[in-house]
């Protein structure tokens, strides 16, 4: 198939309704989403803390963190796979090749991305503002909402590179989920499998979804943050 006739009927594809194709985009929708609302509140306090707080151990969380960010996903899998397998510690919760098993190794891939950027969105903030909240009776809960509140920009960019980390990644979904058709396909999962199948008409579609989604995301985080970037200009 010529890639014009494959791009034709990837169009054709999505904008007939095919059930299949959007059955996979709610699966990968759906467990992104709910890996992110598991961990965005952990990851968060755990890199405001880190980065607001000084103990034993700090620079080797902080070197952990950033060792996670490079691992590869198909290692995680593989980690996830051995604890989920029947001979594992944890076969018992039955989550391989279920969406729960796919939420689960989102969720450990997701954690690092979240972390690092909150961390370093915090220690980029201005510390007089921490300062003047303790000076003011704030209590360390109002203290911890009001810096990340101040940082709330590079929040949101951790939030949505987490998103994109986690929605784009094939190979733990692929060990964890087993890649069952209308279960634990994912959008990735689909098109590593459509295209060695030499099905390219649905990799497409679905990598134009992958892109929709990534132009869709990141125009909002624009909109959000309007012009608190802007340069200013000199008078």
């Amino acid at each position: 198939m010529h890639l014009i006739d494959a791009v034709g009927a990837a169009f054709a594809l999505l904008f007939s309704g095919d059930a299949a194709l959007w059955q996979i985009i709610w699966v990968s929708m759906k467990t992104t989403l709910i890996a992110l609302l598991i961990a965005t509140p952990v990851a968060v306090s755990a890199g405001y803390l880190i980065a607001s707080h000084s103990f034993p151990g700090r620079r080797i969380a902080i070197w952990l963190a950033q060792v996670a960010l490079s691992l590869p996903t198909v290692l995680i899998g593989l980690l996830l796979y051995l604890l989920l397998s029947r001979q594992g510690p944890l076969g018992g919760l039955q989550w391989l090749f279920s969406q729960t098993g796919i939420i689960a190794g989102q969720v450990l891939i997701v954690l690092p991305v979240l972390i690092a950027f909150t961390l370093a969105a915090v220690q980029a903030a201005d510390i007089r503002l921490a300062e003047t909240a303790i000076t003011l009776g704030a209590s360390r809960w109002r203290v911890m909402l009001t810096v990340l509140n101040e940082v709330r920009f590079g929040v949101m960019a951790a939030v949505i590179n987490g998103f994109g980390r986690v929605i784009s990644e094939v190979g733990c979904a692929m060990m964890v989920g087993g890649n069952i058709a209308g279960e634990t396909r994912t959008i990735t999962t689909a098109i590593a499998l459509e295209t060695s199948k030499g099905d390219f008409a649905q990799g497409i579609a679905l990598g134009i979804v992958l892109v929709a989604v990534a132009l869709v995301i990141n125009a909002a985080m624009m909109l959000l943050q309007g012009d608190a970037h802007a340069p200013r200009s000199v008078q």
